[in-house]
């Protein structure tokens, strides 16, 4: 429906024919209003995340500032653009306040944080390219390029970059995208024959970002006593860290923890696989026996833990240098240096589904927010779901993956079903862990809120024992009986 001075026209489609178009009076004010539900006849058993599409379309109103969606009643409004985006998206606070820069065709804002590593949202006409392209390297090139200039000292570029959360939207035009989800930028150009990409961008950061560090000496002091800071550390961990780097290239030749795939995220020769590439995070013989056997050598992946990882909450990037595990998942991953070489879309926590399990999830989790934020920001760490029951009778099958679904279960499958209660990875064979993590396979997605502060959020849950951590864990205490019978 476009609701125009007092009109209104509606038009109605089915499988991408016009219904009905019809134009009658209104008093609703001027705006857009569109309903739309997937044909179940060519969607089967669809669903929607109702916080993917909430983010969709606040990155909308970001890159069109003033607009107001109304999604469901509610209304979503940015005021401030791309500083909005990162205010809202932030899970540490800016050192300095966030610098806003707008020219014709490009957008950026940045700050920096005290977490590691570097986070970055970028955009080409609307378009969330999570994935980056030229336009995001140009960026990351310029913008530690123009610092560096601006001091006039040898400085590192990893140094000035990490802790940086930034932002970049530009208009291409005719933009060419290097994959069928249009998430990575790979145009040259701005116009067909025009100015380059990186040129643009560099040309636009050179003179708006150097004009404002010499208009505002107090942040620029903050980002170089930051950049100090990390060139202090990464001095400090330079031996650790090029001994780790020669044990983890030694390790690769010959890597008892990784079974690797044939097809990664970044390869160019992947014919549209290189999403559903992935790497299972396992912990002991069995349960990464039973994957290794089952699994899609294709697309998957699998790394195995050696008993519960360390707690590294607290603890500088060191640890991540001298720590084998650490360092051979960091090397598997390939996220050293940032996500832009990672190696697998999705990185699947697979433990079991008991209280130790449960705790290496935890211990895993914490070692990426603490050193690789920006891995489950992005949306790359998930939990695998494996069923805690297996309920079958001399016909039928039936894996049950909660309370719920045994009772379901048992009702169709009687009178007295087998029943099967697992209790952990290594008690299912690979050819039962076959139907768990193909095309079924039930992933549970690592996030956080806007709201979560990942220094407090790791502070409450893996530093101190606390009187406040101790009352969170009575007041949320479950046993569990043996359902099994």
């Amino acid at each position: 429906r476009s609701f125009r001075d007092g009109k209104v026209r509606i038009a109605t489609f089915s499988k991408g024919e016009l219904q009905n178009d019809k134009m009658q009076d209104t008093e609703e004010e001027n705006g857009t209003y569109i309903f739309f539900e997937p044909d179940p006849t060519l969607f089967v058993n669809y669903c929607f995340k109702p916080e993917y599409i909430e983010t969709m379309l606040r990155n909308y109103t970001y890159l069109n500032t003033g607009l107001s969606i109304l999604y469901n009643g509610h209304r979503i409004l940015s005021r401030n653009g791309l500083e909005d985006l990162l205010n809202d998206n932030m899970t540490a606070t800016g050192l300095y306040p966030i610098v806003h820069l707008k020219g014709e065709d490009i957008e950026i804002a940045f700050t920096h944080t005290g977490q590691y590593g570097e986070e970055y949202y970028s955009f080409v006409n609307g378009q969330h390219t999570t994935q980056g392209g030229t336009h995001q390297s140009a960026f990351k090139e310029h913008i530690a390029r123009t610092i560096k200039e601006f001091f006039n000292k040898n400085m590192d570029y990893t140094d000035i970059r990490n802790g940086l959360v930034a932002a970049i939207a530009i208009n291409v035009e005719e933009p060419i995208f290097e994959s069928q989800t249009k998430t990575k930028l790979g145009s040259t150009n701005m116009t067909p024959g025009g100015v380059t990409v990186n040129k643009y961008v560099g040309d636009f950061i050179k003179q708006e970002v150097d004009n404002f560090l010499h208009k505002n000496t107090d942040i620029a002091e903050i980002i170089q006593q930051k950049i100090q800071e990390s060139e202090k550390e990464r001095k400090a961990i330079a031996g650790v860290t090029k001994l780790a780097r020669e044990r983890a290239k030694k390790a690769n030749l010959h890597n008892r923890k990784l079974r690797d795939c044939r097809i990664h995220l970044n390869d160019p020769k992947a014919k549209g696989l290189e999403e559903e590439s992935c790497i299972f995070i396992t912990e002991g013989d069995s349960a990464s026996g039973s994957i290794t056997k089952s699994r899609d050598v294709n697309t998957q992946a699998v790394f195995s833990l050696r008993g519960k990882p360390l707690n590294s909450f607290g603890l500088t990037k060191k640890i991540v240098y001298e720590n084998e595990e650490f360092n051979l998942l960091q090397a598997a991953l390939n996220i050293e240096d940032g996500l832009d070489g990672l190696r697998y879309n999705k990185v699947i926590v697979a433990t079991d589904a008991d209280v130790d399990g449960m705790h290496i999830r935890l211990l895993l989790i914490t070692f990426f927010l603490q050193f690789f934020p920006e891995l489950i920001k992005k949306g790359h760490v998930y939990i695998l779901q494996t069923p805690l029951f297996r309920v079958r009778n001399k016909k039928k099958t039936i894996y049950c993956y909660s309370e719920e679904e045994r009772i379901n279960a048992i009702e169709e499958l009687s009178p007295n079903p087998e029943i099967t209660r697992f209790k952990g990875l290594g008690e299912i064979s690979p050819d039962e862990f076959k139907n768990f993590i193909g095309k079924d396979m039930r992933l549970e997605q690592v996030t956080l809120r806007k709201t979560d502060a990942v220094k407090e959020l790791l502070e409450f849950y893996m530093g101190k024992n606390t009187m406040e951590r101790q009352n969170f864990i009575i007041d949320n205490l479950v046993i569990e009986e043996d359902l099994a019978s």
